[in-house]
């Protein structure tokens, strides 16, 4: 039996998504990467709307660390992150 998948943008998936986003550690780790990216805008580096992304070179959300952190175009940060 076919597992049934829902299309981007349908109410099923806002829903689901809503769900997920909601979860604590969900919350936690989406609260860790706004820290990165505002500390690399007191830093100059970023700008809201600019189109990078800021990137943990060891994929630990939680070591926000200057040494761990990078500037990325938002093309090159999600296709290297996609193993």
């Amino acid at each position: 039996m076919r597992k049934k998948t829902t299309l981007p943008n349908t109410k099923g998936r806002q829903a689901a998504q809503r769900k997920y986003g909601s979860k604590p550690m969900q919350k936690k780790r989406r609260a860790q990467r706004n820290a990165a990216r505002r500390k690399l805008m007191r830093a100059g580096k970023v700008r809201k709307g600019d189109g990078k992304d800021v990137d943990h070179k060891n994929y630990n959300t939680a070591d926000n660390s200057s040494k761990n952190l990078r500037v990325m175009s938002s093309r090159k940060n999600r296709a290297r992150n996609h193993r």
